[in-house]
Parts: structure tokens; sequence; C-alpha cells
């Protein structure tokens, strides 16, 4: 750089943009933004991995409780799902610790904004894509018109949003006081729900230990089923003497009908 004292004003040396030095500049300063660009995609890469690697994870644990809360409702209890098994709130507890790991990547220092990402699709196809299937595992068979929105929306629904916003606005019109009436009153109903709930499991415990007492002979009852199924007991009893005078007078009166042929 040279000053001109006269003026006061800076300008800069004519070998400044001389054609060599020009794209020597020009040169380097190409290259460490390309090296900054693939510095950034390595990075970005190695997060994707990191994040879906934990994403992973949480569908496994996800997969796997939905599978015991399916095949083994019989057995399932809040304390245990089966004896010495995990508990539920073992459960529980592994998928919030994944969740709370899943929020400590993506608030990484090292962590790009995803946000910051675009995603374009390229290519619209009705067509079956069985490598999207493979990766999908087999959810999303084809990349359509139709499909696109669902998978690619950064915001929710529009009945949705606007579902939302009306129940923000409608929680904003009450008030603080009103508010803490219904958490009471809901907390008492919940208590009270519990505390019945308690009690039948209660009850039901203890009379499951109580024994039953028996209100029947199973001797008699016995004896009683095979008489009525098969006859055993009984005596063959047959009335002895002629039959009734009554009877055989209705019989000869019937054979002399005047009627008869």
């Amino acid at each position: 750089m040279r000053s001109c004292y006269l003026t006061g004003v800076c300008t800069p040396s004519p070998w400044l943009f001389s054609p060599p030095f020009y794209v020597s500049y020009l040169f380097i300063w190409v290259t460490n933004l390309f090296l900054l660009v693939q510095r950034e995609e390595k990075q970005l890469e190695a997060s994707l991995d990191a994040l879906l690697s934990q994403v992973a994870d949480l569908k496994n644990s996800l997969g796997s409780f939905i599978c015991k809360l399916e095949n083994e409702y019989g057995r399932l209890t809040w304390e245990g799902l089966w004896v010495g098994g995990p508990s539920v709130l073992d459960s529980f507890a592994l998928l919030s610790g994944q969740l709370n790991t899943l929020n400590k990547v993506l608030k990484h220092e090292k962590t790009p904004l995803f946000r910051n990402q675009v995603i374009i699709p390229l290519v619209l196809s009705p067509d079956r894509d069985e490598d999207l299937m493979r990766q999908t595992e087999g959810r999303v068979p084809v990349f359509s018109h139709e499909v696109v929105p669902d998978h690619l929306r950064t915001k929710p629904d529009p009945e949705v949003e606007e579902q939302e916003k009306q129940l923000t606005t409608d929680a904003a019109r009450i008030g603080a006081d009103a508010a803490q009436k219904q958490i009471q009153s809901l907390n008492k109903m919940c208590s009270n729900l519990l505390e019945k709930i308690s009690k039948e499991e209660r009850e039901s415990e203890s009379g499951g230990l109580r024994p039953n007492k028996q209100t029947f002979n199973p001797t008699d009852t016995n004896a009683l089923v095979a008489a009525v199924a098969f006859g055993k007991g009984l005596s063959n009893w047959r009335p002895s003497g002629k039959m009734p005078s009554g009877i055989k007078t209705n019989i000869k009166s019937a054979s002399m009908h005047p009627y008869q042929r």
C-alpha cells in the first residue's frame, strides 16, 4: 500500500492487481473454501451417523417394549413384566435416557444446525423403489407427489395447527385462580381414583390368600351325578298285582264302540 501525503488517501499498489499475484490469491481462497466445505460435509456426515445410531437404539427399545406390552399383557405389572424380570419403570427410564442422549447429540457444539440444511427432492416417481423400501424397512414403497408432503413437512398439518392455536387461545382465557382450582380438583379426583384402585387390589390379594370355604360335600355330589347319569345305586322297582279295574273298563268300552267297523 502507498499513501498520498497530499490527499491523505491510501491507494493499493499496482502489484496487488498483477495477474500472477491475483491468480495465486484466488487459488488460495478457493482452496480454503473447498477445504472448509469438505470439513463441514464430513462433520455433517459424522453428526448424521451419530444421530441415526441414537434413533436406531431408541427405535429398538420402543419396539421391544411395545412387543412386551402386546404379547405379555397377561403378566404385566407396574413393578415388573414378569417375576424376576425388568420393570415397566425400568423401560421408561431406558427410553428417557435415550431421549436425553439424543438431545445432547443435537445440542452438541460440533453438531451442525440441521434446521439450516435444506432437503430438496430431485426425483419423484410413482414406481416402486426397492432401495427406498430397504432403507425405510418397508414403510415407504414409493417417493411420489403424495408421499413427499408428509415426509418432508417441517410444520404440522393445517388442521392440527389450527386446533393447537384454538387450545392455546382457550388456555389463555382461563385465569390463574381458575386454573389453580381446576388443577386441585383434578389432583383430588386422581387421588381418589388411585385410592379406589389400590383398595380393590388389596381386597383381591387378601381374598386370594384366604382359603375358600367349601359349601358342598364332594362324596354326595359324585353319588348324585353317578345316579343321574348312569343310574348307579338305583334299585329296579315294579308295582305288583293286577291292573286297576278302572283301566280295564276303559279298555273294554273302547273295544265295544258302536261306530267300530
